[in-house]
């Protein structure tokens, strides 16, 4: 993820794999049943029953799991159906073990406390057993068992047959297909997986790194489906589409359909292929001889209705809509359909080329596109729960992001079908600082790669390029990420990919290194991942806005008191405000990061030293507000620069797998705060913004259209809300596409402005309707960066703006009226609600209301969560009002009536009903 010359830079403990969290309302204080595996009382699995049809494809339903350590009879017999499973755990379809055993409720929550440190890791330093039974009608199918997703490795065994071995079915991300059509009986059938322990340095598996504290099963388990196919005589595998679309036209696009026929029986025999996409249907007849295998494949030369003029095109949100296509093809033998196959594609062009200045410039259609993201992550025990998927993904939106990275933990086909029809771009890649990267690995762990580990690899990269290359939403895969591959391991990878017809550029590291075919990256890694103050992303340098920043933060990011109160005891808290070199279970691993030193340092230095918890939230949050703003603030603004643009910048991270003290814009329960709505306001299409650099003010233009008839406004105050400065400049025109336009600059000096202030810029159109406002804290002093001693993680501050006058501002009172209406449930959405609320400054002096937050309530004084904001942490002057809408799942309020709770920095918090 990031690199260093110093040893030992990151943790490399712990594997990780697909999924997300299930429940989001587990009990903090629960107290664990036992402390390790206790005998459960006896359980059956659902049993999963496969269906004759010959082109079925069923997943097994669940398993029966437990540590080999308890299990004294042989794999024979475990693998029998019948076997009593006496004592066992039952676990679903994508289980680790630990997450099964949180599910059956066997250690307290592990995102509370110190709770996961509890559990031992020692009870997951031998192979488990996972078990299922699946019932058939007939054993005339061929029948196999497809899957991938194995952590980390595993003996696979049917009907007390083994039938792979944990040497040849190792790794998470390969594609196995084992015929089991020899074993497979009428009626009750088991399939058991003996799961070897998982260990990141050691097998090309995940690894947890320095995000988060590792789960101590290091998420060994089954965490894709297994599927049971049934095929006839011939089957279609590798079906895909093909996609060349005329640029910048888009006018017309060529459809190529390919898909691999194949003889599984003893005999000759002629297939019809037959299909159709986009409304024209095709077919061709194929001799197949015993076992052959044959590419069958239909190009517009050959079918003239798979070139479509008007083409509907895949755009990311925002730039247009997200149209899909389905291709549908039969394979039928003598008149009986034998297999099917059904993909969905998009229609997108995707370029990525180094500009002028080496920096990677992504194209999306041909036209230019700022890459605004953020780092993702997982359940940190690989929970699937689509819903709370989408939640996120819609956060992104909602913040004005356009990508997400998923480094190393690529996530199951729902993600990216999620991703594909919300228009959220991603970047896929192999993860740093283990196995993967330990041929060419710095210091860090990983062991060096033998002669068994590259087909491990090549298998992998097949495997992911064939499920990920029709994904619209997909734009890249990063074959390395903290260093390039090898001349040997990027042969592997490219011939795997190229073989896969793989559609979207190739990119050789997330880090500013080159391979040998590829060459450069066009990418940085060069931080920070600690705190920075927020005129550092201004400088065209380090982390600064320019060129691709593949991973890059100010470090912590502290939740709110709700959440935080959810995932520490009484004494933690008081240790986060009250002891700055406290170690910090719920920060990192890593000794670099295990601590908040540097960012309560700056706190303290730059707001004044915290007088208790909520001050040092709240601090925390104006913080965490002005930090994130500048950094998508300052990439936004050098975005179409003639020298250096600023061409991506990730958030590192997006969202945390666990209750978390940094690299977060939202926490787990899915709560914001400073962090968030400062990425929001950052992002928002039309914005007016302030530049730390030079003082100027500038008006960035993220959509499509130019805009013009805009006024911009500037005025300084004091915290007392005495007006020091004021101007406005009318007629400001700014094209599209990201462009921005200087308006103004502001002065060096101006008379009676005390060393803390407020910058509060306004932009209105032609009818004078406020379409953006923007409010800073800013001081006179700035912040004072010692470049000379930036390290790998941050650059030092020698001398902190002084904000302490904040502190001064005299409490304002703000009036609040909210009212809710709901539409109704229906069967796919269910219902949502919307909550209105109009805030005003009633105040009878001229103090504004800074960073005026409201929360959405139930009865019992909880956050309603999920739940989209039109803005938040507003500041007021008086007798300013602002009205706000909040949207969300009518649902998540269970039967409770409404209310907001409204909170600021000079603003005394109350709760008001929204029914």
């Amino acid at each position: 993820m990031f690199p260093r010359p110093a040893p030992g830079r990151r943790l490399a403990t712990g594997a990780a794999l697909l999924g997300l969290i299930g429940a989001l309302t587990t009990t903090a204080w629960a107290v664990p049943r036992h402390q390790g595996p206790h005998p459960a009382p006896a359980v059956r699995a659902r049993v999963t029953h496969v269906p004759s049809a010959a082109d079925s494809a069923t997943p097994l339903a669940g398993y029966t799991i437990q540590s080999s350590a308890k299990v004294t009879d042989s794999a024979a017999a475990v693998s029998s159906p019948g076997y009593p499973a006496k004592g066992w755990y039952p676990a679903g379809p994508r289980s680790t073990v630990l997450a099964a055993l949180l599910a059956d409720g066997v250690y307290a929550d592990p995102f509370f406390s110190t709770n996961l440190d509890r559990i031992p890791r020692a009870d997951f330093q031998v192979p488990w057993w996972y078990r299922s039974d699946f019932t058939v009608d007939d054993s005339a199918r061929r029948t196999r068992l497809d899957f991938s997703g194995v952590v980390s490795a595993a003996d696979v065994y049917v009907n007390g047959h083994q039938v792979a071995k944990a040497a040849d079915v190792t790794g998470v991300y390969p594609r196995h297909e084992l015929d089991v059509t020899s074993l497979v009986r009428p009626g009750t059938n088991t399939v058991a997986f003996r799961i070897q322990p998982n260990e990141p340095t050691k097998n090309l598996t995940m690894g947890w790194l320095d995000w988060l504290q590792p789960p101590p099963d290091r998420n060994m388990g089954l965490v894709r489906d297994v599927l049971v196919r049934r095929d006839g005589p011939v089957t279609l595998r590798d079906a895909h589409v093909v996609t060349r679309l005329a640029v910048p036209s888009l006018a017309t696009v060529d459809l190529t359909v390919t898909a691999q026929a194949r003889n599984d029986s003893d005999s000759a025999v002629t297939a019809e292929v037959s299909g159709s996409v986009a409304g024209t249907r095709f077919t061709r007849s194929v001799p197949l001889a015993a076992h052959e295998t044959k590419t069958v494949t239909f190009s517009p030369a050959e079918v003239p209705g798979l070139r479509l003029t008007s083409p509907k095109v895949w755009w990311p949100a925002g730039m247009g809509e997200q149209p899909l296509y389905g291709l549908d093809l039969t394979a039928s033998v003598a008149g009986t359909a034998s297999d099917t196959a059904h993909e969905t594609f998009g229609i997108r062009d995707v370029q990525a080329p180094l500009n002028s200045d080496g920096a990677r410039q992504y194209r999306i259609n041909g036209r230019k596109l700022l890459i605004k993201g953020g780092g993702w992550s997982p359940d940190e025990f690989l929970r699937w729960d689509p819903r709370y998927v989408e939640d996120r993904l819609k956060y992104a939106l909602d913040l004005g992001l356009n990508t997400i990275r998923l480094e190393g933990h690529l996530e199951p086909d729902e993600f990216f079908d999620t991703a594909d029809r919300l228009g959220v771009l991603t970047l896929p890649g192999w993860e740093c600082c283990d196995k993967w990267e330990g041929q060419v690995n710095g210091s860090e762990a990983g062991e060096k790669w033998t002669a068994a580990d590259y087909p491990v690899a090549k298998a992998s990269m097949a495997a992911e390029a064939a499920r990920l290359r029709g994904h619209p939403s997909v734009i890249s895969f990063l074959i390395g990420s903290d260093f390039a591959p090898d001349a040997t391991i990027e042969k592997t990878y490219l011939d795997a990919l190229k073989a896969a017809d793989w559609p979207t550029p190739v990119i050789p590291a997330a880090s500013d290194k080159s391979s040998p075919q590829l060459g450069s990256s066009g990418m940085k890694m060069t931080g920070p991942y600690d705190w920075v103050p927020p005129d550092y992303w201004y400088a065209k340098r380090e982390g600064g806005a320019t060129g691709f920043n593949s991973e890059t933060s100010a470090g912590p990011d502290i939740p709110t008191l709700d959440t935080l109160r959810r995932m520490m005891t009484p004494a933690e808290l008081d240790a986060l405000w009250k002891n700055p070199s406290a170690k910090q279970y719920h920060r990192s691993p890593s000794a670099t990061f295990g601590t908040l030193k540097l960012y309560n340092a700056a706190l303290a230095g730059r707001y004044g030293a915290p007088t208790g918890l909520a001050d040092y939230v709240r601090k925390a949050q104006l913080a965490q507000y002005e930090a994130v703003r500048a950094q998508y603030e300052a990439y936004g603004r050098n975005a179409t620069d003639a020298s250096k643009p600023a061409t991506g910048v990730i958030y590192w991270m997006f969202n945390s797998g666990w209750t978390s003290l940094h690299w977060q814009l939202l926490d787990r329960y899915l709560d914001q705060g400073g962090a968030y709505f400062g990425a929001k306001k950052a992002n928002e299409p039309l914005h007016v913004q302030y530049s730390y650099d030079n003082r100027s003010v500038v008006v960035v233009n993220n959509r499509h259209a130019s805009a013009g008839g805009l006024t911009a406004r500037a005025t300084l105050f004091n915290p007392d809300g005495s007006q020091k400065y004021d101007t406005s400049v009318p007629g400001v025109t700014v094209a599209g596409d990201g462009a921005h336009g200087t308006v103004l600059t502001l002065p060096s000096t101006v008379s009676g402005l005390s060393a803390t202030h407020l910058l509060r810029l306004t932009l209105t159109d032609a009818d004078g309707r406020e379409v953006s406002r923007n409010v800073y804290w800013l001081s006179t002093k700035p912040d004072t960066l010692d470049w000379a001693k930036t390290d790998w993680y941050y650059t030092p501050t020698t001398g902190f703006a002084d904000l302490k006058g904040l502190s001064s501002m005299a409490r304002v009172p703000v009036t609040a009226t909210a009212s809710t209406a709901s539409t109704a449930s229906t069967a796919s959405t269910g219902g949502t609600s919307t909550t209105t609320v109009t805030l005003r400054n009633t105040g009878s002096g001229a103090t504004p209301a800074l960073f005026t937050d409201v929360h959405l309530v139930d009865a019992q004084g909880r956050p309603v969560l999920p739940v989209q904001w039109s803005d938040n942490e507003v500041s007021l002057w008086p007798d300013e009002a602002v009205t706000l809408t909040a949207t969300y799942r009518t649902a998540d309020l269970h039967g409770s009536a409404p209310g907001v709770r409204i909170s600021g920095w000079n603003t005394p918090e109350r709760t008001v009903p929204a029914s």
